[in-house]
């Protein structure tokens, strides 16, 4: 499928002769790019696909022609719309169907998650995290203990980096306390990329005691997982990054079979079993399946682009996606060592496939400035503090071609001081 690594010489031929080879190429035709544009924040907001625009009409289509009715008519009858995607998605986590359900937002649903299994006994009271993880996570744990009447800065546990880019596993049992009583890490830390060691950490936690969860926005769509096997407790994740959902796109929880029949924290009119809810009863009838998590009415139409995108990757399947994602983000690393040595640029995510994500940190002491630059030679990447150029070039659209031609317009960037120009305020959104 690929060109070997010791077939791989640094030019933009062949760049072009991988591009030939490569079996995701004809995949670029299924989503809109702008032309002479060179898309590398896939991992921020993936692009839309044109299968997505089919969906968002079709569902349009099903309010147009059966209004009330399509709930239950149609091709995707809304009742059950949260569930069908969550049997989409799960093969992308490695998960039961009835384990999976799309719904809510990211930080909405981390509040649904740890309210349901934040559960204090005792000395058992405090949550662990990481210091490097994303500042959502850390304000809705902050808030999920202020409720319990726990005081964060006591009873949030940070675990501490000892390079400011990756955390250690190690450090991370190693937190692993008797007062710990839940654990929520990410899969992938945002900025470095560096993957976790999942199943390591599960394993370790429960021969704790403890309950652990994940937050895997920076991985669903890029890294394959077997959440069920693992025995992973929970998880939520947002859709519209490397499963290009769209902006705002309904995002999506885990919850292992064994804890079927939990009550949920936050409990709404859809937690109910299904043949129940229209009941109109009091007393909740909680749903057992991973549909329990869910408190209120589906979002229909935004969960309409999220069908498109996941046909697609039921197409090709994850492991494939992995298998690209590995080696053009190799590729890329191989084409920054060689052509930027010497120029202030270093790679902060780990170098091992086992130990990265889809997205390549790119640090450098003027890396605000240097993104401004790429954006007006036509390269859309991202940046975060406190020096990181994050590229991530997806396995579905982005070309051996464009990687070489981004390399060589940082180069020039950089030698021809072209960044100067520009101040070194990060723009509002970034």
């Amino acid at each position: 499928m690929f060109l070997s690594k010791e077939l791989c010489l640094f030019t933009r031929e062949n760049a072009q002769q991988q591009d030939l080879e490569d079996k995701f190429y004809p995949y670029r035709e299924e989503f809109y790019l702008q032309p002479g544009v060179i898309y590398l924040d896939g991992n921020s907001l993936g692009l839309m696909s044109k299968r997505a625009e089919v969906k968002v009409t079709e569902l349009i289509e099903s309010w147009k022609t059966y209004a009330i009715e399509g709930w239950t008519k149609g091709s995707y009858p809304w009742f059950f719309l949260s569930e069908k995607l969550g049997e989409m998605c799960a093969p992308l986590v490695g998960a039961l169907s009835e384990e999976v359900i799309v719904s809510g937002s990211t930080t909405s649903n981390i509040h649904q998650l740890i309210s349901t299994f934040y559960k204090p006994v005792g000395n058992r009271t405090k949550i662990l995290a990481d210091e490097l993880t994303f500042p959502s996570d850390i304000y809705a744990l902050q808030s999920q203990l202020k409720l319990k009447g726990y005081d964060p800065a006591e009873h949030l546990v940070q675990v501490k980096s000892r390079d400011g880019k990756v955390i250690l596993e190690e450090d991370i049992i190693a937190a692993m306390t008797d007062e710990v009583a839940l654990i929520f890490l990410p899969t992938v830390l945002y900025r470095s990329g560096q993957l976790l060691d999942i199943q390591r950490l599960t394993t370790e936690a429960h021969a704790r005691g403890i309950c652990i969860g994940f937050d895997a926005c920076h991985s669903i769509g890029a890294v394959p997982h077997s959440f069920s096997d693992w025995g992973v407790d929970f998880a939520v994740w947002c859709n519209y990054k490397y499963l290009n959902g769209g902006p705002g796109s309904v995002a999506g929880m885990y919850m292992n079979k064994k804890h079927f029949g939990i009550q949920p924290g936050l409990a709404g009119w859809y937690s109910s079993k299904k043949d129940k809810q229209f009941d109109m009863e009091h007393i909740l009838d909680v749903e057992e399946s991973a549909g329990a998590l869910q408190s209120g009415t589906p979002h229909v139409l935004s969960l309409a682009p999220i069908i498109g995108s996941l046909e697609i990757f039921a197409e090709v399947g994850i492991e494939k996606v992995r298998q690209k994602s590995l080696h053009i983000t190799q590729y890329m690393t191989d084409l920054i060592n060689q052509e930027l040595s010497g120029l202030g640029f270093s790679i902060g995510n780990p170098s091992e496939d086992a130990r990265r994500g889809g997205h390549i940190c790119l640090e450098h002491d003027e890396a605000v400035r240097i993104c401004k630059s790429l954006v007006e030679n036509r390269i859309i990447p991202d940046f975060r503090p406190p020096n990181i150029i994050r590229l991530s070039p997806v396995a579905f659209y982005t070309s051996y071609e464009e990687v070489w031609k981004t390399v060589q317009i940082l180069k020039h960037i950089v030698t021809e001081k072209h960044y100067e120009k520009f101040d070194k305020k990060r723009n509002v959104v970034s």
